[in-house]
C-alpha cells in the first residue's frame, strides 16, 4: 500500500527521512493526545480502516505488521526499532522498560554499595615485586628460616640529639617500643639494638627490628596499627619512628588517601561546571555523574570482594576512580549528544531516538570500551601482584561503566525524553548534533591541510624526542611526605650507619658457603660493610651486606648484579634493594611485549570497527605518537625537574619504573577512545555519501564537540592530582592530563583530520580478501 502525503500520513521528506531505508507504509493518524481543540473536518468523516472497531480507534498510532509480514513505520515516517542492529534494538528495549532496568541497577548498587565503604581498609600498598624472582624466593626463605627478618620486617628507629642509649629516658623508650612490638601477633621475634650492629657509634641512634609473621601486605597493615602507638612513646627529647619497606608503604598509603580525597573535592565541582557548559542543561549534565557514581560504587564493592581472594593494591581504587569518571563522562557525552540530535533534530519518537542513538553512538562506545579493556588486559602480562591488581581495578570500573552506558543510560533517556534538556541554559539550541563551528573548522583544514598538519606533527615529534633519554627507577623514600615517620627514620638511619644502611642486601646461602659469601661481598667496591653470618633453619645462613650507595642509586642495583655473578650458585640475593631491582628489570623486559600486544590488538579492533585497514593503522600510529609526546613531557618534568617548584615535588632523577608500562596502556586506551569516536562518525558519513570530504567534515562536526568537552573535563580532573602531596599520584595526574591535552587537541582535532584529507578515499579502502572475512559493522542503518 503506497503512502501519500495528507492528513493521514506523515509525508515528510526531510534529511532524516532520506537517510533511512523506506519501508511499506499504511495511513496513520496523529496520537489523539497530541490533538488540540476540535478535530479537523477531514478527520470527522474518517472511514473505518481494516481491523479497527471505528474512527476513534483509528486515532491511535498502529504498531504491528502488515498481512504479508512486513514491518510498519512509525507515525513520523521513520523505520521501526526492529530495523536496527542488536545494540540499537537493545537500547530501544531498555528505553521502553525503565522500571525493570532501574530495579536491576538499584539491586546492584545497593548490594555492592553495602560493601564499598570497607574497601579502603582492605586494600594494600605492597605487592611491588616480580613474582617468581630470585629476590622473592630469598624473602620467602628468610621468613621461614630466620624469624621473618626479611624485607617485610618492621624497623623502629629511636633517636635523640642529646640523649644516648645509656641514658634512662632513651633506654626506657627502647624498652617500651620493644614491648609494644612483642605484643602484636603479626610480629615474630624482636631483635633489640646491638652495639656495633644497630646502635650508632655516638649512641644517639638505635634500631629495633621486628620479624614478620605475615606476608608483605599484612605487615603494611601492622605498620598502620603500630606507628601511632609507637609515636606516642616519644618524649624527653627522644624520637620514635617506624620505617623500613612496610613503614614506608603505610605512610605512602595514608598520604595517598588524603591526596585522593583532596583531588576529589576539587574535581567534582569542576567536572559538574564543565559538563553544564558542555551540555547546556543541568539534567543532561547530571547523566555522566550518574554513570560515574554507579560505576564507582559497583567497582568499590567488587574490589572489596576481590580482596578476599587476592591482595589488591590501593592504586586499584585510585585508577578505578579516574577511569570511572573519565569514561563515564566520555560515553555519556557521546550518547546524550547523539540522542538530543535524534530526538529534537530529526523529530523522532523517544524510543526510536534511543534505538538510533545506541545503534550508532552506542556501538562506538562498545568498541571503545572493548579497546580500553584489551589495552589493560595487556598489563596482566606483567607478573607482579601490584600491576595485575591495578589493571583489575580499572577493568572492573570500565565493565560497570560500559554496562551502565549500554543499559541504564538508554533507559533513563527513554524515561526523560524531551526533559533531558530541562533546566537548560538560555543560549542552548536544542537538537544541534552537528556543530556548525566544528564543521567550519574541518572545512578550513580541508582547504589548507599543510598549514595545520605540519605544525601539529612538528610539535608532537619535538615533544617525543626526550623519550629516548628517559630513565626509570623504583620509587624512593622521596615519594613519602617529609614529615612522615618512615622518611624521618630513613634519614636518621643513613646519618648514623651510612647511605646504604636502610636497604641492606640480604644473601641466603647454605651454612657451608657462608664464608665464601662474606669474602665475595667484602671484595665488592660498593660494599661498606658485611655483617657476620646469622645461622638459621634448614641449614641456611643469612649475610647482610650494606652498600655504600643509597638504595635508589643505580650503583646499588649494579652491586646486586655483581654479587649474583660472583656468589656460589646456591646463594640467593634478596632484600628491598634486590626486590626493586628485579621488578625494574622485569618491567624493562615486559614493556616491548605489552606495547606490541596493545598496538596489534588495538589495530585489529579498529579494523573490525572501521572496515578500513589504512585508517585503522593511522589511528593506532597517531595514538602511539601522542603517547610518546606525553612521555617526552614527563621526562622533562619529573626526570629533569622542570616545574618542580611550581608543582611542589622533589625530582628523583627518573620516572617511576611502573610508569612506562602502565601509563602507556592507560594513555593509549584514552586516545583510542577519542579515535573511535572521531573515526566512527567519519565512517558513518562515508558509508552514506562515499565522499571523503563529507566523511572528514561530518565526522569532525558530529564528534568534535564531544571530544572537546570530554577532553576538557578529563584534563581538569587529571590536573587536580597535581595538587597531591605524594609524587606518584602527582606523576599520574600530570602525565595523563598532558596526554589527553595533546591527543584531543593536536592529534584528533588537527593531525587526524589532516591525514583524512591527505588520504582521501584511500582512507576507507577495504581489500576484497578482508571484506570477505571481516564481520559487517555499520555505524548507522
Amino acid at each position: 500500500m503506497a503512502a501519500r502525503a495528507g492528513p493521514l500520513c506523515d509525508g515528510r521528506h526531510d534529511d532524516a527521512d532520506q537517510r533511512r531505508p523506506r519501508g511499506p507504509r499504511i495511513p496513520l493518524v496523529p496520537d489523539p493526545h497530541r490533538l488540540r481543540g476540535d478535530q479537523p473536518a477531514r478527520l470527522r468523516g474518517l472511514r473505518r480502516l481494516p481491523g479497527l472497531a471505528g474512527p476513534r480507534e483509528a486515532l491511535r498510532p498502529q504498531v504491528g505488521r502488515l498481512p504479508e509480514g512486513r514491518d510498519l513505520v512509525s507515525d513520523s515516517g521513520n523505520p521501526p526499532t526492529s530495523s536496527y542492529g542488536p545494540i540499537g534494538r537493545m537500547g530501544g528495549w531498555m528505553a521502553g522498560h525503565f522500571k525493570v532496568v532501574a530495579i536491576a541497577w538499584a539491586v546492584i548498587a545497593l548490594g555492592l554499595g553495602f560493601l564499598a565503604p570497607r574497601v579502603e581498609h582492605a586494600l594494600s600498598g605492597a605487592g611491588w615485586e616480580a613474582t617468581g624472582s630470585e629476590s622473592v624466593t630469598a624473602r620467602e626463605k628468610i621468613d621461614q628460616n630466620f624469624a621473618g627478618m626479611s624485607s617485610s620486617a618492621l624497623m623502629v628507629v629511636v633517636h635523640s640529639n642529646s640523649e644516648t642509649v645509656k641514658s634512662p629516658a632513651f633506654a626506657n623508650t627502647v624498652k617500651e617500643a620493644t614491648a609494644e612490638l612483642k605484643a602484636d601477633s603479626r610480629v615474630t621475634d624482636v631483635m633489640p639494638p646491638q652495639p656495633g650492629v644497630s646502635i650508632s657509634q655516638d649512641g644517639k641512634t638505635a634500631v629495633i627490628q621486628a620479624g614478620a609473621a605475615g606476608d608483605s601486605n599484612e605487615m603494611v597493615f601492622a605498620a598502620d596499627d603500630l606507628k601511632t602507638r609507637l609515636h606516642e612513646l616519644q618524649g624527653d627529647g627522644v624520637q620514635v619512628s617506624l620505617t623500613g619497606a612496610s613503614g614506608m608503604w603505610s605512610d605512602f598509603n595514608e598520604a595517598n588517601r588524603a591526596a585522593m580525597m583532596k583531588s576529589e573535592l576539587i574535581s567534582w565541582p569542576v567536572t559538574l561546571a564543565i559538563l553544564l557548559l558542555a551540555f547546556g542543561s543541568l539534567v543532561a549534565a547530571g547523566l555522566p555523574l550518574m554513570l560515574t557514581i554507579i560505576g564507582l560504587i559497583a567497582s568499590a564493592g567488587s574490589l572489596y570482594l576481590a580482596t578476599k581472594i587476592l591482595p589488591v593494591s590501593i592504586w586499584a581504587m585510585n585508577f578505578a576512580l579516574m577511569f570511572a569518571l573519565a569514561l563515564g563522562i566520555d560515553y555519556a557525552l557521546f550518547i546524550v549528544y547523539r540522542f538530543r540530535g535524534a530526538l529534537f533534530g530529526s523529530k523522532e519518537p523517544v524510543e526510536q531516538a534511543v534505538a538510533e542513538t545506541m545503534d550508532t553512538a552506542g556501538k562506538a562506545v562498545l568498541f571503545s570500551g572493548i579497546t580500553v579493556l584489551i589495552s589493560l588486559t595487556a598489563v596482566m602480562l606483567v607478573p607482579s601482584p601490584a600491576f595485575r591488581s591495578m589493571a583489575l581495578g580499572i577493568m572492573i570500573s570500565v565493565i560497570f561503566i560500559l554496562a551502565a552506558t549500554l543499559t541504564l543510560l538508554p533507559a533513563v533517556l527513554g524515561k526523560l525524553g524531551p526533559r533531558v534538556d530541562k533546566l537548560a541554559l538560555p543560549w542552548v539550541h536544542t537538537g544541534e548534533h552537528r556543530s556548525a563551528k566544528f564543521a567550519a573548522w574541518a572545512e578550513r583544514i580541508w582547504k589548507r591541510p599543510a598549514l595545520f598538519g605540519i605544525p601539529a606533527l612538528a610539535i608532537l615529534l619535538l615533544l617525543a624526542i626526550p623519550v629516548f633519554s628517559l630513565k626509570t627507577g623504583m620509587p624512593s623514600i622521596k615519594v613519602v611526605p617529609e614529615e612522615d615517620g618512615s622518611r624521618i627514620g630513613y634519614y636518621q638511619v643513613q646519618d648514623a650507619f651510612g647511605d646504604g644502611a636502610p636497604g641492606a642486601v640480604q644473601v641466603v646461602a647454605p651454612q657451608a658457603e657462608a664464608a665464601r659469601v662474606v669474602a665475595v661481598a667484602e671484595a665488592d667496591p660498593n660494599v661498606a660493610r658485611v655483617m657476620a653470618p646469622m645461622p638459621g633453619g634448614d641449614g641456611l645462613a643469612m649475610v647482610q651486606v650494606v652498600p655504600k650507595s643509597d638504595p635508589s642509586n643505580r650503583a646499588t642495583g649494579s652491586t646486586v648484579e655483581r654479587l649474583r655473578a660472583e656468589l656460589p650458585p646456591a646463594a640467593l640475593v634478596g632484600g628491598t634493594v634486590a626486590e626493586n631491582h628485579d621488578l625494574e628489570n622485569l618491567l624493562s623486559d615486559k614493556t616491548p611485549l605489552v606495547v606490541g600486544v596493545v598496538l596489534v590488538l588495538g589495530f585489529i579492533l579498529l579494523l573490525v570497527a572501521l572496515q578500513a585497514p589504512i585508517i585503522a593503522a593511522v589511528g593506532v600510529l597517531t595514538s602511539l605518537l601522542g603517547t610518546a609526546a606525553a612521555f617526552g613531557v614527563a621526562k622533562l618534568m619529573f626526570q629533569d625537574g622542570n616545574l618542580s617548584g611550581l608543582l611542589g615535588f622533589e625530582s628523583q632523577g627518573f620516572l617511576d619504573a611502573w610508569g612506562p608500562v602502565f601509563f602507556f596502556a592507560m594513555i593509549f586506551a584514552i586516545s583510542m577512545d577519542y579515535t573511535v569516536f572521531l573515526l566512527s562518525s567519519a565512517k558513518e558519513h562515508w558509508d552514506k555519501s562515499h565522499d571523503a570530504r563529507e566523511a572528514m567534515v561530518g565526522g569532525i562536526a558530529h564528534s568534535g564537540r564531544v571530544i572537546f568537552a570530554a577532553a576538557g573535563v578529563m584534563v581538569a580532573v587529571f590536573f587536580t592530582f597535581a595538587l597531591s602531596g605524594p609524587l606518584p599520584p602527582k606523576e599520574m595526574g600530570v602525565i595523563l592530563g598532558i596526554a589527553v591535552l595533546l591527543d584531543a587537541f593536536l592529534v584528533r582535532l588537527l593531525l587526524m583530520p589532516v591525514l583524512l584529507r591527505v588520504l582521501g578515499k584511500w582512507a576507507w579502502w577495504l581489500p576484497k580478501p578482508l571484506d570477505r572475512i571481516l564481520p559487517n559493522v555499520k555505524f548507522g542503518h
